[in-house]
């Protein structure tokens, strides 16, 4: 039987020491010359070198693996968001548990606990809760924590790093469409409105209509005042909540929902009602927006007009973020030997390290789906 490849076997063939190998293959390698890291990648493919994911886990007490938590893949947007933080993160030889937690801080602190103890130091929490405290702990501990689909609040840990769409924007978007169609009885659907995204959402909606000269009514804001956030029964939600809008005695002609399944559910409540989604002026409805753009929005019917949020591009950000955030807190191991073959560095101790660091986080651009769900106040039904 051939013998497996080590690490000492590529540092001999490279002409360095071991040390320096794992600092590449660890992405310690800023100030290591270009020509010692050709040579050590060049050998690393020649001998067919793979890194054991046991081992490192064995030599740093670390598990390579990303925390994700979510409220609910019952929402088909957190589903494609799985998928694609699974697929950057194997871009980054890095493994993803998922956690759906309902928002709940006691399960995201359980799940946090159990990712923790099992060595992972790396956790993507898509919860937009206003407060973070339940994880405090861990954070003061060293874990690194992206929050997702949450943008900064001044109480937050200075280390917690965000990606998020710009959601205000969104709900201006969105209301500001249904404003150029000639609709100034527009409603906003949602669940209840208790986390950082809705209420930034909610605000882009009263901000459009305000621009727009238009009161803001407060019996076409429906919000579920139910237990829990509505992730897991989200289309049942919005039924309910169109039926209640449109027994009011001066229904809304359009509607906001704070998402797509709401959305989809508050078509089928116009539909019931005997209206159709959008109407034509012959035929009484409803236009109807939504927000994320999950993939079956193009595929409903009527396709749906949404907010789409660039999952692709957040997952990457996130990913990149945990792998920032791994580098920053990276001491150089075993001090100038780790760059022996370079000739002698300074070392940077943990104490050298400033005690705060400067919040980032990424916010990021939506973009407005115009499909067959909106449509001009007064004109026949057509895509507009």
């Amino acid at each position: 039987m051939k013998r497996e490849v080590t690490i000492r076997d590529v540092a001999q063939a490279a002409r360095v020491s071991p040390s320096t190998v794992s600092n590449l293959l660890n992405g310690r390698d800023a100030r290591m010359r270009p020509g010692t890291r050709e040579r050590i990648t060049r050998t690393i493919h020649e001998l067919g070198y793979r890194p054991s994911r046991v081992a490192r886990q064995l030599r740093t007490g670390r598990a390579h693996v990303v925390g994700l938590v979510v409220p609910s893949v019952a929402n088909p947007f957190w589903g494609s968001f799985a998928r694609a933080v699974e697929s950057a993160a194997a871009a980054h030889d890095r493994q993803v548990l998922l956690c759906n937690s309902e928002r709940d801080p006691d399960r995201e602190r359980g799940y946090v606990e159990e990712l923790w103890a099992g060595g992972a130091r790396s956790v993507v929490l898509g919860t937009s809760l206003p407060s973070l405290d339940h994880l405090a702990s861990f954070v003061e501990r060293g874990l690194r924590l992206v929050a997702f689909d949450r943008e900064p609040q001044p109480a937050d840990p200075v280390s917690l790093r965000g990606v998020s769409v710009d959601n205000r924007c969104g709900g201006r978007l969105a209301t500001r469409h249904l404003l150029e169609l000639g609709h100034t009885r527009i409603a906003f659907l949602s669940g209840a409105i208790a986390t950082v995204s809705r209420q930034r959402r909610l605000a882009g909606y009263t901000e459009a209509l305000t621009d727009a000269g238009i009161t803001v009514r407060a019996e076409f804001v429906w919000a579920d005042e139910g237990v829990g956030y509505g992730d897991t029964d989200a289309a049942e939600l919005g039924r309910r909540g169109m039926q209640t809008l449109l027994a009011l005695p001066e229904p809304p002609t359009a509607v906001v929902a704070i998402n797509d399944m709401y959305a989809m559910g508050a078509c089928a409540a116009v539909r019931a009602a005997g209206l159709a989604v959008p109407g034509t002026p012959g035929e009484p409805g409803v236009s109807v927006v939504g927000f994320d753009d999950v993939m079956l929005a193009g595929l409903f019917h009527p396709p749906l007009t949404t907010v789409r949020q660039p999952l692709t591009e957040m997952a990457a950000a996130a990913l990149a973020a945990l792998d920032e955030m791994e580098r920053d807190g990276e001491e150089v191991a075993e001090g100038d030997d780790a760059h022996n073959a370079d000739g002698p560095h300074e070392g940077t101790a943990a104490t050298d390290l400033p005690v705060e660091a400067p919040r980032r986080s990424v916010l990021m651009t939506p973009e407005l789906v115009v499909r067959s769900s909106t449509v001009a106040l007064d004109s026949p039904r057509a895509r507009p």
